[in-house]
Formats: structure tokens, sequence, C-alpha cells
């Protein structure tokens, strides 16, 4: 009987996901496309600095995901790098605002998921 033998991944993928971010997935998108690529210190600098309400809630998501790879996975924190961050739609909310002789307009507050994706490499 032989048995199977497993093999350790070249790069262990660290995920951290936030499912429910008060905003459209385009406005999430925009800041995004910032950090993709960089490396994870230098992405969490850029996101303090963005005048965008929505990189903050993106900062958070991103700082859980560097505490998952040091706590989960012993990666160093200096060598990890953002290889992806990919946004998509949630929930959408819909409420009703008073219009003119007893009408409604419909008001759509969406949400957003955010998933960022950290891997070990010279960044």
């Amino acid at each position: 009987m032989s048995k199977r033998l497993r093999i350790a991944p070249a790069s262990i993928d660290v995920v951290a996901r936030d499912r429910m971010i008060p905003a459209s997935p385009r406005k999430v998108n925009l800041v995004a496309k910032l950090i993709r690529g960089m490396s994870a210190q230098q992405a969490v600098n850029v996101l303090g600095f963005c005048k965008k309400a929505v990189a903050r809630e993106i900062q958070t998501t991103l700082r859980s995901a560097i505490a998952n790879a040091d706590m989960n996975y012993a990666l160093n924190k200096d060598l990890l790098v953002v290889r992806e961050a990919y946004v998509g739609k949630s929930v959408t909310l819909r409420r009703l605002m008073a219009r003119a002789k007893g009408s409604g307009g419909r008001i759509l507050k969406k949400f957003s998921r955010l998933t960022i994706v950290l891997c070990e490499g010279e960044g």
C-alpha cells in the first residue's frame, strides 16, 4: 500500500474577507486598485493617507490579513505582498423617500464584499 505524499504549497496564501462594507462595489474597487501588487506595509500607509471614506474599511481588512499571516502561518510581515484584492456585490437595502403628491422614491443603499489575499514574496 502506498501512502500519499503531502506536498507543501510553494507559497501560502493568507485571506481576509469583509462581507458588509457600506459602499457600492464600484467605489470600493477604486481604492482596492491602489493596493494591488504592493507590499502590505506600503499598502497600509497608502490607505492611511487616502481621502476616500472606504479606505478606512479596506485598511481594517488588510490589517486583519496581516495579523492572520503573522499569527496563523508565522509569515514575516515585511515580506508580505497584496497578491489579490477583489470586490463583489453584497446585499442592497431598499428605502423609501417621501416625494411630492404622496408618492415615494426608491433609495438603494448598496453594500459590497472585499477579499484580500496576501502571499510572501519580495514586494
